[in-house]
C-alpha cells in the first residue's frame, strides 16, 4: 500500500513536471498563466447504488487541446442487495488521482483519469440473513474514461464550468465504481475551473 501511494505522489508530480517541460520546449518556459485549479461534485448511481464526493484538482494547460492535473478524491457510496436482498454496504473512500483532458473542440472534451482510493466499507445484512456485520478496509485502482461539456471556455479563457459522464474501465471489485455485481456505473461529475493568474487580458499560450 504505501509503494502505491508513493507511486501516485510520484505520477501527480510528473504530471505537473511533464506540463513545465512541455512548455519550456514549445512556448520559451514555463507560464504560470497557464495554471489552473478546480473541483467537481460526483453524483454516481444505479437502482442499487448511489455515490457522492468531491474531488479539488490543481493543473496546467500545455496548449489550448491539452490539460494536465493532479487531484484528490473523497467519496461515500451506498449499496443495497450486495450479496442478499435487503443488505447494504456503505463506503468511504479518499485517494490521489491524476487526469488527462482532450478539447478536439473548445467547448467539449475527453478525459481519462486514474485514481488509487483506499476504502472503508461496512457491511450492514439484511434481517435474518445469517450474514454478520463486518468493517473492511481495502484499496482499490480505477482508470475513468468520459467526455464533457465546458461552458464559457475558450482559447483565452481557462475559467469555466464544465460536466462530465464516464465510467471506469478496471472494474476491480473494491472500486467505489462498481456495483455490487461489478458492474460500472455512470459517473457524473460537475465543476468549475478556475484559471490562476490570468489576469483580465488575452491570453497566450
Amino acid at each position: 500500500m504505501k509503494k502505491t501511494v508513493l507511486a501516485m505522489l510520484l505520477l501527480a508530480v510528473s504530471v505537473i513536471s511533464f506540463a513545465q517541460e512541455e512548455g519550456e520546449e514549445k512556448k520559451g518556459g514555463f507560464k504560470k498563466e497557464n495554471l489552473f485549479v478546480g473541483g467537481d461534485i460526483t453524483l454516481g448511481f444505479s437502482n442499487v447504488y448511489t455515490a457522492l464526493g468531491v474531488s479539488p484538482y490543481v493543473g496546467y494547460s500545455i496548449n489550448k487541446y491539452l490539460d494536465v492535473a493532479a487531484s484528490f478524491n473523497f467519496n461515500y457510496t451506498s449499496q443495497r442487495d450486495y450479496y442478499v436482498y435487503g443488505d447494504k454496504v456503505r463506503q468511504t473512500i479518499y485517494g490521489p488521482g491524476a487526469f488527462v483532458r482532450v478539447y478536439p473542440f473548445r467547448f467539449v472534451f475527453a478525459q481519462a483519469q486514474f485514481e488509487h482510493n483506499f476504502v472503508k466499507a461496512k457491511y450492514i445484512p439484511a434481517n435474518n440473513s445469517g450474514y454478520l456485520p463486518v468493517t473492511d478496509r481495502v484499496d482499490a485502482n480505477s482508470f475513468l474514461v468520459g467526455a464533457g461539456y465546458a461552458g464559457g471556455r475558450d482559447e483565452y479563457n481557462k475559467s469555466f464550468y464544465y460536466i462530465s459522464v464516464s465510467w471506469d474501465l478496471i472494474r476491480d471489485r473494491n472500486s467505489p465504481y462498481v456495483d455490487g455485481l461489478g458492474r460500472a456505473v455512470p459517473i457524473i461529475r460537475a465543476g468549475y475551473n478556475i484559471a490562476l493568474f490570468q489576469g483580465g487580458g488575452r491570453r497566450r499560450r
